[in-house]
Formats: structure tokens, C-alpha cells, sequence
């Protein structure tokens, strides 16, 4: 298969797909190299980057088409999405917790924070962030803690290796207690729930703040069908 029909071809399986898939399947079932699928997403990228409405989103091995951030505003004010919202300092430390130091318990989340972190854990689980991947090996069983594919593409991540430097992270969300920071949010396409914390987590952060990475929110096709419908409740972190 030519250079330009592996192009031709990988272009319209992602765009037929809108969900996304495997670059190794994709290789494996049209028999062509993982080299080759390589260099055609490099290319694609060239082609659907900059100013394109849609850009190749590539993350833990798998493609997407995306719709370009800088238009987001436009996009949501037609598709009307969601509303946006900003996450609270207290939820954005405890997802980078659980990113740098997956699989990780709540409890040892907590160890790190200070304080009690059922409300920010149940957020980052019904946001489809955070996932549990196993159970620890000591008394109780608690479960642990990862990231999900979702994160990485809102983070706009290849993979977790990809991860800024962890400290730097921290000490830009302390930065944020005396400011705000403008900036796009990574999470346009989330309804953070407008309740607050309950009278047990008295001590719990809240503070509104954008999110301080350099990154945006990304609409694919299928999180924009997501979005129009309440996320479901999930089982409540022990």
C-alpha cells in the first residue's frame, strides 16, 4: 500500500470510527508496519493541527479526531454541550496525586493532601478520570487507583511517561491561592457538581481556580453525545 492510501485510509477510519482505536489493530489488520502507521499519523498530524477545526488526538496508543480547542467557544455556543465550569484547587491536587503516584489508595491520597478526600475522589470517578485498577495487599483490601484513557486525552497526553514534572505541578497549584490564572479549562466538557462538601469534610479546599496546565479542552464526537447526558453515579470509594 502506498504512502498516500495509507494516509487516504487512516483518515477515514477515524473519521468513520469517531471513537478511538488502536494504531497497532489498525496495523495488524490492514498488514502494514507499525512504522508505517507511525509516520502516516505524523503526517496526519501536520495536516490536522494548527488552525484546522480538527486535530488527530493520539494517547496510550490509540487515534482520535478531535475538534481543534481554540474553537471551543464557538463549537459550544451551537452544540451547547455543557456548561463550563472550573475545578476546585483541593479536586485538581488530588487528581495530580493519583496521576504521579497510580495505583495509589485513597487513604494514601489523603496522607499526601491532609485532609479527607471522599468528595474530590467521587468527582474524579464520575468524571471518568480516575478508575479503580486493583486492590491493595494489606489489611481491608482498600482499593487502588489509576488514571484513565480519559484523563490522557484531556491532559492531551500520549501516555502517564509524558507527565510534567511533578513538583513543578504542585508548586503552580499553590500559585493559585492568591491568583487566578487565565487559561483554558481542560475540563469544557464537564458539569462540576454546584453542591458542597458535607459537614465531614469541614477543612476541604474549595476554592475555584482554572486548571494551570498548558492545555484545553478537546470535544471528540462521542463525549460530546456524552455530555448531553448526566454522568452516572458510581459506587463510592471505601
Amino acid at each position: 500500500m502506498d504512502i498516500e492510501k495509507i494516509d487516504n485510509v487512516l483518515e477515514s477510519l477515524l473519521f468513520l470510527s469517531g471513537e478511538p482505536l488502536k494504531a497497532e489493530t489498525i496495523a495488524e489488520t490492514l498488514d502494514l508496519q507499525k512504522s508505517e502507521i507511525k509516520a502516516a499519523v505524523s503526517r496526519l498530524k501536520k495536516k490536522y493541527g494548527g488552525k484546522c477545526g480538527i486535530h488527530l488526538l493520539e494517547y496510550n496508543g490509540k487515534l482520535q479526531f478531535g475538534t481543534n480547542p481554540a474553537y471551543k467557544d464557538e463549537v459550544a455556543a451551537v452544540l451547547n454541550p455543557i456548561r463550563e465550569k472550573e475545578l476546585s484547587k483541593a479536586t485538581l491536587e488530588t487528581i495530580a496525586i493519583v496521576a504521579y503516584k497510580q495505583p495509589v489508595t485513597k487513604l494514601e491520597v489523603e496522607s499526601i493532601r491532609g485532609v479527607n478526600c471522599d468528595y474530590t475522589m467521587q468527582t474524579l470517578l464520575s468524571l471518568g478520570l480516575i478508575e479503580v485498577v486493583g486492590r491493595k495487599e494489606a489489611i481491608g483490601n482498600p482499593k487502588l487507583y489509576g488514571t484513565t484513557d480519559e484523563f490522557l486525552k484531556r491532559f492531551r497526553l500520549e501516555s502517564i511517561d509524558k507527565l510534567p514534572d511533578y513538583d513543578d505541578l504542585i508548586r503552580s497549584i499553590e500559585e493559585l491561592k492568591s491568583r487566578q490564572v487565565e487559561s483554558d479549562s481542560l475540563y469544557n466538557e464537564f458539569e462540576i457538581p454546584d453542591e458542597q462538601p458535607p459537614e465531614f469534610l469541614q477543612g476541604e479546599e474549595v476554592e475555584k481556580v482554572e486548571l494551570p496546565l498548558e492545555a484545553a479542552a478537546t470535544l471528540t464526537p462521542a463525549a460530546e453525545e456524552e455530555s448531553k447526558e448526566p454522568p452516572q453515579q458510581k459506587e463510592q470509594p471505601q
